[in-house]
């Protein structure tokens, strides 16, 4: 027993927040499913950028598409595709185990259309046939526009993971799209047990924004607060999931339909000062997943340190550190704008940098 398998003992499935052909073909991604107790992986447009951006593992396949005369964009996702493929037959069994709680692995939608329905729709259902793969899940952005497409994907029997979620405001939208979107898929004639679906919420990233702001306050009251706002608003974020999905709100799901679990993203820690498995260990509960770069997953493995479930019931502290951010002078609500817009932002120039290099060497 590892300090991952505790952590699942306590109910957090934890991913690997990274995929690259080198991974797959040296056998590497398995040792780490099989040494680390890892249940599934995510990844996004920054991490492919980084993934064929380096090294040859890529090149035979580049090659083909070259021949064949295709895009930039064409070649991307074709390589893409077949690393998700791949790194979902190697999850299969997990996903069988668990009954599809796990053994996932996600592809994202073109971060571009973000601020697009009709183009972030068209390109799950497109992601979703040519992955082909039962225990796949499509990335869609909580943003105002893409959300409805959140709905649509699930109605038609695709499982989502929603990502780049900042705020308990909006990831209360999050939960309506997803009830919307399984009443839907139930109308519809789908079977809803195989829908499956995670609610990304954002943590480092939020301790980032909101400690900077501390500093420039500069007070002793401001300064003591570094570094609390990303679990409170995590936690916050649970305390909402346990009211939504508890069992005064049973009927308001199809029967069979499962909870759609949060998900702990951006869990590597950004300040160095802080301990590296802060975000797991403060995070940990049941009806969770913890998606961590591989670093913090060896920490959460060196250090340990997992003690139970830390999410359930901690609301009112939580609510407390939020009241203490805004009286010293945070305005969580420009955060929470400034994260969002960020956020696509940063997916966007990653996947406009692997365009660009892609074009060249397709040239």
């Amino acid at each position: 027993m590892t300090a991952i398998d505790d952590l699942y003992e306590v109910g957090t499935s934890t991913w690997l927040d990274d995929l690259s052909r080198e991974r797959i073909a040296t056998g590497n991604l398995g040792e780490v499913k099989k040494d680390k107790s890892i249940v599934g992986v995510t990844t996004n447009p920054a991490i492919f950028a980084a993934a064929m951006s380096s090294g040859t593992h890529y090149d035979d396949q580049l090659a083909e598409l070259k021949l064949a005369g295709t895009t930039a964009d064409t070649a991307v996702y074709a390589m893409s595709v077949k690393d998700v493929q791949d790194a979902c037959d190697l999850f299969r069994d997990t996903y069988e185990e668990t009954g599809g709680k796990d053994g996932r692995v996600s592809i994202e939608v073109d971060p571009r259309f973000a601020a697009d329905e009709a183009q972030t729709i068209a390109q799950a259902r497109e992601l979703w046939q040519l992955v082909d793969r039962e225990n796949l899940m499509i990335k869609i952005p909580a943003t105002d526009e893409s959300l409805p497409a959140v709905t649509a994907a699930l109605a038609e029997g695709i499982s989502v993971n929603v990502t780049l979620i900042f705020s308990v405001e909006r990831y209360a939208q999050v939960v309506e799209a997803y009830k919307e979107g399984v009443r839907q898929a139930a109308a519809n004639g789908n079977d809803v047990a195989a829908i499956h679906s995670v609610a990304s919420f954002f943590v480092s990233r939020m301790d980032t924004e909101v400690d900077k702001r501390l500093e420039a306050i500069g007070t002793d009251e401001a300064l003591a607060l570094r570094g609390k706002a990303g679990i409170a608003n995590a936690r916050l974020a649970y305390a909402l999931f346990q009211r939504e999905f508890g069992p005064l709100d049973v009927d308001t799901l199809p029967a069979g339909a499962n909870v759609q679990r949060p998900l702990w993203a951006s869990t590597g820690v950004k300040n160095p000062a802080y301990p590296a498995t802060m975000y797991v260990t403060e995070l940990a509960g049941p009806d969770t997943v913890n998606t961590m770069p591989e670093k913090t997953i060896d920490a959460v493995l060196r250090d340990g340190g997992i003690h139970g479930d830390t999410l359930t019931g901690t609301e009112t502290a939580a609510r407390e550190t939020f009241a203490a951010l805004e009286a010293v002078g945070i305005d969580m609500d420009d955060v929470v704008a400034v994260l969002e817009r960020e956020g696509v932002e940063k997916f966007v120039d990653a996947w406009q940098e692997l365009l660009d290099s892609m074009t060249a060497r397709l040239a």
